[in-house]
């Protein structure tokens, strides 16, 4: 069996276009050309690497990358066959000629032409502008309006009245309800986004579901991991924030506001009515009680559990959570504690 080749083709780029895109020198061996990204012990003539790190010199002294983008000090370590470019930030500058040699790789495609519903079901009342591609599967309910160079992936579900706008892709298998969504929004496969949210008052003899009849607003740009649900609002809209990035298997609650270009990372979950503001990173299965507010520029550790409002700017971690002065601290403190009232001792045979 051949190994097929998953990464798209590119058109290649040369060193000295390269460098008119990071703002660099005019290089030497202006014409050699690179078409493809790998890491240093994986990189060939042909392909692009970094190197921003003292840590990975062994690496870099064997690579055989037909361009480095590296520091003035790294450049060094690089044997004499490796263009290298010496930049500021290897790694951001990195990303950005990635950007420039795979510009599809940055949104979703489609093997289908635009205006073609393969197999999809459209309500005669639903609204497409020119350039939606419809996958095989694919279900779009009445009244639903979606904008041109729109991707709506196969099996994917669009309820009654979405609105969708202008070059979104929709992941296979993805649902999307009671929402209003912006440009540019991306959704992976097995997104569930606008479901109810877990609603219910505990009496003694049952639970009464409380009726979730809000909506989810996505603003542009925003970009939303595979398998992560947002629920629709109860007393108020959920709302997700320009440009904010979503991992996979993220859980947004009812009636939750997410700012402006905040970060969350995979398996955090989020309860009813938090507010995060702008540029609110949240690391790897963080959880966030209800009602607190995390304020503009808070950075909250992994595994975190979160009970009350973080003040804006802070960094904090731990569960529950506080500033991580003082949950290091607590962390030596305990360890101080442990080696004291009990630690492994040595025996005389040791």
């Amino acid at each position: 069996m051949s190994e097929p080749g998953l990464q798209r083709h590119a058109r290649g780029l040369t060193l000295a276009e390269i460098a008119a895109v990071i703002g660099a020198a005019a290089p030497a061996a202006p014409r050699r050309t690179i078409s493809g990204i790998a890491a240093l012990d994986r990189a060939g003539p042909a392909d692009l690497s970094f190197y921003d790190q003292p840590r990975f010199a062994a690496a870099a002294a064997k690579t055989h990358a037909g361009i480095c983008l590296t520091t003035e000090t790294l450049a060094r370590d690089l044997p004499a066959g490796v263009a290298a470019l010496a930049v500021t930030d290897p790694y951001r500058t990195f990303v950005m000629v990635a950007s420039e040699l795979f510009p599809e790789a940055l949104r979703a495609s489609s093997l289908y032409p635009a205006n073609e519903a393969a197999g999809a079901r459209v309500h005669p009342t639903a609204r497409l502008e020119t350039g939606v591609t419809l996958e095989p599967g694919a279900v779009i309910g009445p009244g639903v309006e979606i904008g041109a160079g729109s991707v709506i992936g196969a099996n994917a579900v669009i309820a009654a009245h979405v609105r969708i706008g202008r070059d979104c892709s929709i992941g296979a298998g993805s649902s999307v309800a009671n929402a209003l969504i912006g440009d540019r929004v991306a959704m992976h496969a097995g997104c569930r986004i606008g479901e109810d949210g877990f609603g219910f008052t505990m009496d003694a003899a049952r639970h009464r579901k409380i009726p979730q009849v809000g909506r989810v607003i996505i603003q542009d740009d925003v970009e939303i991991g595979a398998g992560t649900a947002v629920d629709r609002g109860f007393i108020r809209d959920t709302v997700i924030g320009e440009g904010t990035k979503i991992d996979n298997l993220v859980q947004v609650g009812h009636n939750v506001s997410i700012g402006r270009h905040c970060i969350i990372v995979a398996q955090t979950g989020i309860s009813g009515s938090a507010t995060l503001e702008d540029f609110v990173v949240l690391g790897a299965r963080v959880g966030l009680h209800n009602n607190v507010t995390i304020g503009e520029g808070a950075q909250i550790a992994a595994v975190s559990g979160v009970h009350g409002d973080v003040p804006p700017g802070a960094r904090w971690g731990g569960t529950p959570a506080k500033p991580v002065t003082q949950w290091f601290s607590e962390i030596r403190a305990l360890a101080h504690l442990a080696r004291r009232k009990g630690g492994p001792t040595k025996t005389a045979s040791e």
